[in-house]
């Protein structure tokens, strides 16, 4: 999502999304089962590891420089791993208005330039794409991209057959390594000390279904495919837990029942809630969720971006029991104008599993005063 929608999504976003400003047949679970793939070593001592979260960044060429000093930030620390959630670049429009500003996004060399931004990662480092890495070139006025042949060239692009990108590597299994998904080389999965990880290519701007319903549909299928792989390897692996990674905001409020959206709504904007709550292109993908979350008590962490405000809670309303599922974490990261990421500590002495350091490279803050 670029920053112009984040002052304006009214057009994108359902109302309770915009009143918050915003076993063996599986291809990774045979060969995590015996240890020999997809396995990467912790970043921590003590039993646990650290892992980096960053994404929704550079969107200019002076956030660049911000982004150069947030990998500095994290090629200091001892992480296991540091995944980018997407929207490595803006979308059209800024670069539309001032092209000495930003790069122009979606061409070989912006993705070759992100490449080398991710490769200058000292950790392992695996990127899931947002709408403004290929999607939104239908944005453009001057120039004309074809969406699905930038999806081509991205996939080709990040996503070497076995490995992450960084410096140092982690062996990752790939979707693709089943034929009925072949294209989804961008739907990854690996392990860590035992804890099983996942990215699902879910989008914002409506996850590509008003530009192409077709795509949208296919991709939301593989998607919610790989996701109940997820959830099946990290019960038969017996993993202390399970983390999710994409791009969109899958919009949970939606969800809620009517007496927690109108609380909120009333709070955040003294406005009503709708009676029944608009369909969105996620919906398919949290029914998803929401069916696996009903027979898994582990803890989930699911991490995306998208709407650029770094937050945690317990959104996922359990339609059984009309409570929040207690074992489901949300983080988003920072996004636009923020230049920071977040440190995720996996901790198996706690119950909750996860521990949320956001994290900071000062001289990227207006705050900052060196001295």
């Amino acid at each position: 999502m670029s920053h112009d929608d984040k002052a304006a999504t009214g057009g994108r976003r359902p109302f309770l999304a915009r009143t918050l400003g915003l076993l063996s047949t599986l291809p990774f679970l045979s060969a995590c089962a015996t240890g020999s793939r997809g396995e990467a070593p912790g970043g921590d001592t003590g039993g646990g590891f650290a892992f980096g979260i960053v994404g929704d960044i550079p969107y200019n060429r002076a956030q660049e420089a911000e982004y150069a000093r947030v990998i500095g930030e994290m090629n200091t620390r001892d992480l296991a791993f540091v995944a980018h959630i997407g929207d490595a670049m803006a979308d059209p429009r800024p670069y539309e208005r001032d092209p000495s500003a930003a790069r122009m996004p979606c061409t070989d060399e912006n993705y070759a330039y992100v490449l080398g931004t991710l490769q200058s990662i000292r950790h392992p480092t695996v990127l899931t794409p947002g709408d403004n890495d290929w999607s939104d070139v239908v944005q453009f006025k001057t120039t004309k991209m074809d969406p699905l042949e930038r999806l081509q060239k991205l996939r080709a692009t990040f996503y070497p057959k076995g490995s992450s990108l960084g410096q140092r590597t982690m062996a990752v299994d790939s979707q693709a390594q089943d034929p009925a998904y072949a294209k989804f080389v961008e739907n990854l999965s690996w392990k860590v000390q035992g804890l099983r990880f996942a990215t699902l290519h879910a989008i914002g701007s409506n996850d590509n279904a008003r530009t192409s319903p077709e795509e949208h549909k296919e991709r939301q299928a593989a998607n919610i495919a790989w996701l109940r792989r997820a959830f099946a390897a990290a019960k038969a692996e017996s993993s202390p837990g399970l983390v999710l990674i994409t791009h969109a905001n899958p919009e949970f409020e939606n969800r809620w029942t009517r007496s927690y959206a109108e609380r909120y709504a009333r709070a955040v904007r003294g406005a009503d809630a709708p009676k029944v709550p608009a369909p969105t292109p996620y919906d398919g993908l949290l029914d998803a969720l929401i069916a696996e979350m009903q027979g898994y008590s582990k803890p989930v962490l699911y991490v995306h971006g998208d709407t650029h405000i770094y937050r945690t809670g317990k959104p996922l309303l359990n339609p059984t029991t009309q409570r929040f599922f207690e074992n489901l974490t949300r983080l988003e990261t920072f996004g636009w104008p923020d230049s920071a990421w977040v440190r995720v500590v996996v901790n198996p002495s706690n119950r909750e599993l996860f521990e949320i350091h956001p994290e900071f490279a000062p001289a990227n803050s207006p705050n900052f005063r060196a001295g």
